[in-house]
């Protein structure tokens, strides 16, 4: 009787309604759909990155058929096995796949830096030149292309002074704010203030320079992905596997500080600090792709947007997508700008900007009743 009298009671207990119970489960599902649609759009993204990549490599000012273009690539990787010409695989490998490369390395930088500047200085109009990177490093190329100095010599001259003045422009203004208080007021006005320092010098520089000089400095500023190759990759390679990690592990701090310094400060987060190091790397990583690939403008300023009007504002989930979305756009501009007008190429930079801003203009007018800020 002891037996039935248990199985009894314990029948009855999985049958009684706790209260709340239901409500705690509809949460949960509600939270792993929420989850699930953002996860849904990273691998959408980084599917149509992949696709999008896959058919830009058998696009370009020279005829090359599909089967020619894979037969190469799967000749480099597998030599022995297939034949290809040397010129088309010249072609393929060291010009068109770089690009490509580039183009997603260089994106995928360009939307996360976006999304931490946006993030930490609290501005919508916030991107990764808002610290005064790009003018430093237009002064830098204006420096080595009049005046022939530089701390590297040789092709890497421009490079190395466009990468070292814009770590010069981001070091003072983070110093600068160091010593007044790091707020999010003094980092955007000291990045005003280098811009306009820096820009005036580089127009200076342009006023004495000769014809080539300035079609060299003019060229750089524009942006494009022709002088990144193989022997830069390493090095970008390994900024972003430093950089990248460390950023992403400040997603959650920079979720508790969209709420105000004094509250995430209660919360045992220091705002100051982590603004301060974020800012540290994502001036490191968009120096290293600007040195490269020149003056990109809009990518870094819309990407988080784009992304933030999808998925929202967590930015465990808002990193990745901008960086997708950046390399996306970045790799579509190029392609655009390297086919549209065979076989004048036009700058990448100028793509991005022709290309971007429309369809960014058609979503903010599209869902102009809702606030993502």
């Amino acid at each position: 009787m002891k037996e039935n009298f248990n199985k009894q009671r314990d029948s009855g207990l999985e049958n009684t309604d706790i209260p709340g119970s239901g409500t705690s489960t509809q949460v949960r599902e509600s939270y792993h759909r929420y989850v699930g649609k953002k996860l849904v759009f990273l691998v959408s993204m980084l599917f149509l990155v992949t696709l999008l990549s896959a058919f830009i490599v058998t696009i370009g000012p020279l005829e090359i058929s599909i089967p020619d273009v894979y037969k190469i690539l799967i000749s480099s990787l597998f030599p022995g096995y297939f034949v290809s010409e040397e010129l088309p695989s010249q072609i393929v490998w060291n010009i068109r796949l770089p690009r490509i490369v580039a183009g997603i390395m260089a994106g995928f930088g360009l939307g996360i830096c976006g999304c931490v500047m946006q993030a930490v200085l609290k501005n919508p109009l916030a991107s990764p030149f808002t610290l005064g990177i790009s003018s430093g490093a237009n002064f830098g190329v204006a420096v080595a292309a009049v005046m022939g100095v530089g701390v590297i010599g040789g092709p890497y001259l421009m490079v190395g002074n466009a990468f070292l003045f814009a770590m010069l422009c981001a070091l003072f203004i983070i110093a600068l704010a160091s010593f007044k208080g790091a707020t999010s007021e003094t980092l955007i006005l000291a990045g005003i203030a280098i811009n306009y320092l820096f820009g005036s010098l580089s127009d200076l520089f342009r006023y004495f320079a000769t014809d080539e000089q300035l079609r060299v400095m003019v060229s750089w500023g524009m942006g494009d992905l022709s002088a990144f190759s193989w022997s830069n990759f390493a090095l970008l390679l390994g900024v972003f596997v430093f950089c990248t990690p460390l950023l992403y592990l400040k997603a959650n701090d920079l979720n508790i500080m969209a709420i105000g310094d004094e509250n995430a400060k209660s919360l045992g987060i220091d705002a100051n600090r982590v603004r301060m190091f974020s800012m540290l790397l994502a001036s490191l990583l968009i120096a290293t792709v600007v040195c490269f690939t020149g003056t990109i403008a809009f990518i870094g300023l819309v990407a988080p947007h784009m992304a933030r009007m999808v998925i929202g504002s967590d930015h465990k989930y808002l990193f990745p997508a901008s960086g997708l979305l950046g390399a996306l756009i970045l790799i579509s501009a190029d392609a655009t700008g390297m086919n549209i007008l065979r076989p004048t190429m036009i700058p990448t930079g100028i793509m991005t900007s022709l290309l971007g801003v429309p369809f960014f203009m058609y979503l903010i007018l599209k869902r102009k009743k809702k606030e993502f800020w």
